[in-house]
């Protein structure tokens, strides 16, 4: 009974122990910790790049010829850059750089180029190409100007006045219009009447608005052959050295205006590299079998 006694206690006195370690164990150990996530913060998107692009102020033959929409998509696929083209009459389009509107100008005019650049709105210019310019009128012809001024600008305008034949000015300060207006000068006349039509309007409008009229005009050759059939206009004196039509490009002065200067640069040089020239001389050459414009950059 007494052993028996004992062993009981024995046995409390061991659960005893084990309880007590357990509890000891426990409150030494210390829990795990949770690890900081180890994952890679996601990336920002990168920001698009910006378009790089330049504002053209440029003259509606340029336009209305095709030529435009035949070089910008080649400049544009060699350099990523975008033309926004500004069409106007070259004295429009010059204004409009004067007003820091534009980053460069593709005008001819050279005489207002000159001007430009004398007054600091740009630093220089460049030939870049020519064509000429050419009086265009009805089949009927009713001024006789194919018989008796086929080559002469000057005897044409003469025989314009003294018959009174409808003649549509484009009225707009163009490098057309300021061709036109050294005709009027050197043959000391002011022309007014209901003959004279002042239209103020583009180059391809002009020359719609002659045939709607069967009157005459005085036009660059490369707008009248774009659009030749879809008029009944013939050409009636061309070919003189006063029909001479220079291009000239420039960029607005960076100096005066935030301008896109390396985007214009690069439009420049492509005009006048090997590339832009021999792309010029070939423009048109295929639909209407002679060149809109021959390349002369120096």
């Amino acid at each position: 009974m007494k052993k028996t006694k004992t062993k009981q206690i024995l046995a409390l006195l061991l659960s005893l122990t084990l309880v007590f370690s357990m509890t000891a164990c426990a409150k030494t150990e210390k829990p795990e910790t949770e690890q900081p996530s180890q994952e890679t913060p996601a990336e920002e998107p990168a920001a698009p790049a910006e378009e790089r692009s330049f504002i053209l102020a440029t003259t509606t033959s340029t336009q209305d010829s095709g030529l435009l929409d035949y070089l910008l998509p080649i400049f544009k696929e060699k350099t990523g850059i975008t033309v926004n083209v500004v069409a106007k009459g070259t004295g429009a389009a010059l204004e409009l750089a004067k007003n820091g509107d534009a980053d460069g100008v593709l005008v001819h005019a050279k005489a207002q180029e000159e001007a430009f650049i004398a007054e600091g709105f740009a630093k220089e210019r460049f030939d870049v190409m020519y064509n000429d310019f050419i009086i265009v009128g009805p089949e009927s012809d009713p001024a006789k100007l194919l018989a008796n001024a086929p080559n002469d600008p000057i005897k044409a305008f003469e025989l314009l006045a003294e018959t009174k034949s409808t003649f549509i000015s484009r009225g707009d300060e163009s490098g057309t219009h300021t061709k036109e207006k050294g005709y009027w000068k050197e043959l000391n006349i002011t022309p007014e009447g209901e003959w004279y039509v002042s239209a103020g309007t583009g180059m391809g409008a002009v020359l719609q608005m002659a045939d709607e009229k069967q009157g005459y005009t005085l036009t660059d050759r490369a707008t009248y052959l774009s659009m030749k059939d879809k008029l009944g206009l013939v050409i009636v004196t061309e070919k003189n050295d006063k029909m001479y039509n220079q291009y000239g490009v420039m960029m607005v002065n960076p100096e005066k205006y935030p301008v896109k200067e390396t985007e214009v640069q690069e439009f420049i040089d492509f005009l006048l590299s090997k590339e832009g020239q021999d792309l010029i001389a070939g423009f048109g050459k295929e639909e209407f079998g002679e060149s809109l414009f021959v390349p002369n950059a120096k």
